[in-house]
């Protein structure tokens, strides 16, 4: 039987926030799976714009070093300030620890009405339509596998190869909060190269070192979609890019640089 759930990915503590086991990740139960640590530098850097009714339209994170289940801080600051366009950067660190574990560089864009592409809809079947499904690598039963309900529409978190699948939140990013859909997509879209991992998990670490995120307009819904795939170089270096995807089309693009050795 599955344990209580947490009801959130992070708790509010003190000045900083203390992470839940909501946050497990598949290579280690002490550590932290990156796409709640992502969602949680997105939500500091909206908090410091000075273009408060813009969009975020590339994250970029470097992840420098392995996240602690525990308590965290981030901080953020404008790095390009401007009326139209921005730059901003959030830095997390881990714990007691001095230098940062994870940064987020941001830019954000002023809206403006314009005469955009036409949408072509989406290629994937729709989430009610598609197979639920429950990853069976991680070593511990309440991990970020159950912070999202995941709907497949090929592929499998448990079979390798490319994979499609929809997402909704079963929690929240920070206790009190809802989660945007933004947070939403970071916490999804960073699974991309697990889901559509081509080694077996027994065998390789296929940990990805970065997540770039390229979006042409904000995503919207409860239900995200991601299709994924996911290539593997001779020298231990791989790549996964991603089309990610709400209810009413293509909203941008993800990857991943994976550093890969077997076990």
């Amino acid at each position: 039987m599955t344990a209580a759930l947490p009801t959130a990915l992070y708790l509010p503590d003190g000045d900083g926030f203390r992470a839940t086991d909501l946050t497990i990740g598949p290579w280690d139960p002490g550590l932290q799976h990156a796409g709640p640590v992502a969602a949680l530098l997105a939500r500091e850097a909206e908090r410091v714009t000075a273009i408060p009714d813009g969009q975020t339209v590339r994250l970029a994170f470097d992840i420098l070093a392995p996240v602690p289940v525990g308590p965290v801080q981030v901080t953020a600051r404008l790095l390009r300030p401007g009326r139209r366009i921005e730059l901003v950067e959030a830095v997390l660190t881990a714990g007691t620890a001095d230098r940062p574990s994870m940064r987020l560089t941001a830019w954000r864009l002023r809206t403006s009405a314009v005469e955009g592409t036409p949408e072509v809809g989406v290629p994937l079947p729709g989430p009610e339509r598609c197979r639920p499904e429950t990853a069976a690598f991680f070593t511990t039963d309440v991990a970020y596998h159950r912070a999202l309900d995941w709907r497949f529409a090929h592929g499998s978190f448990n079979s390798p190869g490319p994979a499609a699948a929809w997402t909704r939140p079963l929690c929240t990013l920070v206790e009190g909060e809802p989660m945007t859909p933004l947070q939403h997509l970071l916490v999804m879209t960073d699974a991309a190269s697990g889901i559509s991992a081509v080694l077996d998990w027994t065998r390789a670490t296929f940990a990805n070192v970065d997540l770039t995120v390229a979006l042409v307009r904000p995503p919207a819904g409860a239900w995200l979609g991601v299709d994924a795939a996911t290539t593997i170089g001779p020298g231990g270096a791989g790549q996964c890019f991603a089309d990610l995807y709400d209810a009413t089309g293509r909203i941008g693009r993800s990857s991943h640089t994976l550093f890969v050795e077997t076990r």
